[in-house]
């Protein structure tokens, strides 16, 4: 099955990957925080190298690696300016006259949204589970899973940087701030399962239907 993966030309993904060069160069020049920017970006850091010493034995759908990059700009963008202060989170904030800059919130939708589609094809290709409800049921459980971790290392980062924990956690005061970003992230997968299943499974090769 690995033969009849479609991903992107040798042209589109050299673009791509200097999408994400560029969106990490700029973003961190400009940071208002550098230690900030590297907290937010480190996933994008390290997943680049991995994605691209990996194309030859495991080469991603073309869906998943635009899906891939737009959720490495979205990490920049927050990282570059911090989420609580990101001007797209203002703009959207003045337009629909909510109480905080929800870009936080959006970032936490995409969490779930892009890796749903990265579990999925690592589970149709790597296991016996075949296009359906156990697919999708894990799936979007490893995105919860994910997300939840993600939790634990922002209390941790709370509890060791104190007040200078503000700007990485972005809760903007909201004490359900975790609640959300679960919940978020689980909403973004089951989401992103429901859009992309039948463009996922002609990219893997698969004629079974779900």
């Amino acid at each position: 099955m690995e033969s009849t993966v479609h991903g992107p030309g040798r042209v589109e993904g050299r673009v791509l990957t200097g999408v994400v060069v560029a969106a990490l160069l700029v973003t961190g020049l400009l940071a208002k925080s550098l230690g900030t920017w590297a907290l937010e970006v480190v996933w994008v850091v390290a997943g680049l190298p991995l994605v691209l010493a990996l194309r030859k034995r495991f080469p991603l759908t073309r869906l998943l690696c635009w899906l891939l990059v737009l959720h490495a700009l979205v990490l920049c963008y927050g990282g570059q300016y911090t989420y609580a202060e990101t001007p797209l989170g203002e703009w959207v904030q003045q337009w629909l006259g909510t109480q905080r800059n929800n870009y936080d919130r959006f970032a936490h939708v995409v969490q779930g949204f892009v890796p749903a589609v990265a579990v999925r094809e690592v589970l149709l290709r790597r296991t016996p589970l075949r296009p359906g409800g156990w697919v999708a049921f894990l799936s979007a459980s490893v995105c919860l899973a994910i997300s939840a971790c993600f939790e634990f290392v922002e209390w941790f980062s709370a509890l060791v940087l104190g007040a200078g924990a503000d700007d990485f956690l972005g809760t903007q005061g909201d004490q359900w701030d975790t609640q959300w970003d679960m919940f978020l992230c689980l909403c973004g997968a089951v989401i992103s399962l429901v859009v992309w299943r039948r463009v996922h499974d002609r990219q893997l090769g698969l004629t079974a239907k779900a």
